[in-house]
């Protein structure tokens, strides 16, 4: 399959340390600074650099094209690869409000092409684990789910500046930014919640936006799953960007407990003795390697014409409940969650 890729930032060594290590032909890389383009090109061993996107969509002619750019550029250069026939693979926070999302996934069906959003959260090696368990029912009836988000990296003038310096400056910053991975993961995990509501803070004077807070999500049968972050609050963890926090899941046959190390553990109810969960997965990777996990799904979907998850129609949800997370903020409200797809 031939893949290209747009944007050469931070993130995109990730996506293209993923894609070396996948069956693909790299056909091109583009970047509005040529200069770095070219660097990537090399490092990478990709076919070609552009400066220019539609030159790239027109020379290289991709299956896929890999959009690892700002939410403000999203939706031109997703109008631009439909027209030329290419699948997309596009980052979160995915376009810059939920209308642009909605208008992205119409332009996607109208040329009948998959547009997946790279949610990669879900695809770390514990929440796969814990899917599977639950699928099992390994605790039964699911009471309460509690992740607590804790990188320790937003104290300062200095914050976010020595990896994504435009931390700083935006207006909605953790729940659009952080939050939205664990809404998705909650979706995953859990399945549709019906309500939610929201408490959410701007600890460091230094941001736009904020960098603390809670949301709850209500899903069927009384089940809460409660997402407490502070950015400027470390946890536990030799590599506080792996997991980026703990998290507890509570049924009524036992815990599964996950901690900053991606170890896990299970209790039965009545035993004062926690399990270790055999999990392996390469902790030099990000996120326990989801970004490859993430990219070798989508590959093996369009392979085989299946559905790949995160296809940004069922996304929408995500964003429909972030909005739902922020006006419950400003109202200081619980919002009932009603799908307006």
């Amino acid at each position: 399959m031939k893949v290209a890729t747009v944007g050469c930032g931070y993130f995109s060594h990730f996506h293209h340390q993923a894609w070396q290590r996948l069956e693909v032909e790299l056909v091109g890389v583009c970047d509005l600074d040529a200069k770095r383009a070219k660097e990537f090109r090399h490092q990478y061993e990709i076919a070609q650099a552009f400066d220019n996107f539609s030159d790239m969509l027109s020379v290289a002619k991709p299956d896929l094209v890999d959009i690892i750019l700002p939410p403000d550029q999203h939706l031109l250069h997703i109008m631009h690869a439909t027209k030329h026939g290419a699948n997309i693979i596009c980052q979160k926070p995915f376009t810059q409000c939920l209308n642009e999302a909605r208008q992205a996934v119409d332009i996607a069906a109208t040329a009948n092409i998959k547009l997946v959003v790279h949610e990669n959260f879900r695809f770390q090696p514990w929440y796969r684990l814990i899917k599977t368990l639950l699928d099992k029912r390994l605790l039964g009836q699911l009471f309460a789910v509690r992740f607590l988000l804790r990188p320790g990296d937003g104290q300062g003038p200095d914050a976010y500046l020595n990896r994504q310096p435009y931390f700083q400056k935006m207006e909605r910053f953790l729940i659009r930014e952080t939050g939205i991975h664990f809404i998705d993961v909650f979706r995953f995990l859990l399945g549709e919640p019906e309500s939610v509501y929201a408490d959410l803070q701007r600890l460091n004077p230094n941001i736009k936006g904020e960098d603390a807070g809670q949301f709850v999500l209500d899903f069927p049968a009384q089940l809460r799953a409660v997402f407490d972050g502070n950015r400027l609050v470390d946890h536990l963890a030799q590599d506080r960007r792996l997991t980026m926090g703990e998290l507890i899941i509570e049924g009524e046959c036992g815990v599964l407990r996950l901690d900053g190390n991606g170890h896990m553990w299970h209790r039965i109810k009545g035993s004062n003795e926690e399990v270790p969960l055999e999990l392996n997965f390469d902790h030099s990777r990000y996120g326990g390697d989801c970004v490859y996990a993430l990219q070798k799904h989508v590959l093996e979907c369009l392979v085989k014409d299946e559905t790949p998850e995160n296809l940004a129609s069922d996304y929408i949800r995500n964003l429909e409940i972030q909005e739902a997370i922020y006006r419950s903020n400003e109202t200081h409200r619980k919002i009932a969650l009603i799908s307006q797809t």
